[in-house]
């Protein structure tokens, strides 16, 4: 503990920002770096706990007291070594993570956590610009293939861990590019693209072989996949939207948020998108439907194209202000948020259903709507619409941000590779294995539309699984242990 008082001498202040009117003009990232006095004050509000309860909080069982005493003693290429040990990409989490680990932060009991997201995220641009990044390369190659379908966080977590355990792997990815959501799911402004690539270089260079436009399911088959690899792990994630069940939702202008963040992505990747299928909010009445980090993520991209005027919906009520007294601390908080987007600007409802969609000659032009009552119960959430509350809203485009209900995998089922869930996502147990010897499944696929620091852990857990059948023992670390090679 570098100062047993810094936390009494210093407060929590906030991630420092590019100014909105300057951030509206481009899709760079949003966030900047703290001045280094800063850094090191931030670091030493950390109490050093003897139970660390962030690190309980933290799905990768990252060692944060240890990385923020080294950051508040200068110690960076320390802090590198230890945050690195648990976690794979944490110049990912450390900007696209809502910081389970900060919601347990003992200090955040009566006063604000500590910015541990934001300590990550210095940490490994520190690590980056001075070289300490480098490819993990085994020791000596086992002779064993596996073959990883998905190039997300899950799939490429796995396919280092298990690259750097000795075995062959090769990443399948449908789209043309690895990455997955973190390429075409997230704005450039929360993670710029470089940032990905230069990880994905790394983990080439390792050895991990990417091959991009492959769609497994079709050509090949999963199972010839799975006759030609001694193992394979299925990380495709969990992309089927949940549908809106409203006349007029066929309209032209109801687009599915995730199409809409792909396409703009690849604007600005620079990839060829024809002008006339562009989906563009400039000078559009825009309505989002979802309050969660996909809906706030099509606010501010729609804001960038710039959108007339942007309404974000939430079905349910607005949360309050504190924490609520079902998500006592240490739990994640049911609290009110302000994303960076809604910074921006735009509007929010909430508690308002969407009951139709009114469209002119084929193109929607408004949605009708109706205020509702939510009444909470054993058996969960009851909403009554409220009389007289109906109203319609202007919307020249609207966008689908409702979350996601599964999986596509009606393939790897057809060949018998594994079951589905009651949940609509891919079957495995608490190793990652599926009901097919040799099959497993991590992230989003096996649980559903997550975090990023899940998908991680899970790729982690899925090859340490992998690497004990291969082997014969485990050899790999659990989460939370120390995953230098």
């Amino acid at each position: 503990m570098s100062d047993p008082e810094g936390f009494l001498k210093h407060g929590r202040t906030p991630i420092p920002r590019r100014p909105v009117d300057e951030r509206l003009n481009d899709f760079a990232e949003i966030e900047a770096t703290r001045d280094p006095a800063e850094r090191t004050a931030q670091a030493t509000r950390c109490m050093d706990c003897g139970v660390p309860f962030c690190q309980q909080g933290c799905p990768l069982g990252n060692p944060i007291p240890d990385f923020n005493e080294a950051v508040a003693t200068g110690r960076w290429r320390r802090a590198w070594d230890q945050l690195r040990s648990t976690n794979n990409f944490p110049e990912f989490t450390g900007r696209v993570c809502p910081a389970p680990c900060e919601a347990a932060c003992v200090l955040g009991i009566n006063d604000d956590p500590v910015t541990i997201e934001h300590i990550e995220r210095e940490i490994a641009e520190r690590a980056w610009a001075a070289g300490w990044a480098r490819p993990v390369l085994p020791r000596r190659r086992t002779g064993h293939h596996v073959a990883v379908v998905g190039s997300g966080p899950a799939g490429l977590a796995a396919a280092e861990q298990l690259n750097a355990a000795g075995h062959h792997v090769v990443v399948f990815e449908k789209a043309d590019r690895p990455g997955g959501l973190l390429r075409y799911g997230i704005p450039d402004f929360k993670l710029d693209r470089e940032v990905l690539d230069r990880r994905i270089r790394l983990i080439e260079r390792a050895g991990v072989t990417f091959r991009c436009g492959v769609e497994v399911g079709t050509d090949p088959t999963w199972r010839a996949l799975h006759s030609e690899f001694d193992a394979v792990l299925v990380a495709i994630g969990a992309m089927q939207p949940r549908r809106l069940e409203v006349d007029g939702a066929d309209l032209d202008g109801v687009v599915l948020a995730m199409d809409f963040l792909e396409q703009q992505n690849r604007v600005v990747a620079g990839e060829d998108v024809p002008t006339r299928e562009r989906i563009d909010a400039r000078d559009k009445h825009v309505i989002i439907l979802g309050g969660g980090d996909t809906g706030s993520d099509c606010l501010g991209t729609s804001l960038r194209q710039g959108a007339a005027h942007v309404t974000q919906i939430e079905l349910f009520e607005r949360p309050p202000s504190e924490r609520a007294p079902h998500t006592p601390w240490p739990r994640w908080p049911h609290v009110f948020r302000t994303s960076s987007s809604q910074e921006e600007g735009g509007e929010r409802e909430w508690a308002f259903m969407t009951t139709r969609l009114i469209g002119e000659d084929g193109r929607v032009t408004g949605l009708e709507g109706v205020d509702v009552a939510i009444h909470h119960g054993d058996d969960g959430p009851r909403l009554e619409p409220i009389e007289g509350s109906e109203r319609v809203l202007k919307a020249d485009l609207v966008l689908l941000a409702m979350g996601f209900t599964g999986v596509r995998a009606e393939a790897l089922f057809d060949d018998g590779l594994a079951t589905p869930s009651p949940r609509g996502a891919i079957a495995g147990d608490d190793r990652h294995r599926t009901t097919k010897p040799g099959v497993y499944v991590a992230g989003d696929a096996m649980r559903g539309a997550s975090l990023v620091v899940w998908a991680i852990r899970d790729g982690r857990e899925a090859a340490r699984t992998i690497d004990a059948d291969l082997c014969g023992r485990d050899r790999l670390p659990a989460v939370g242990m120390d995953a230098r090679f």
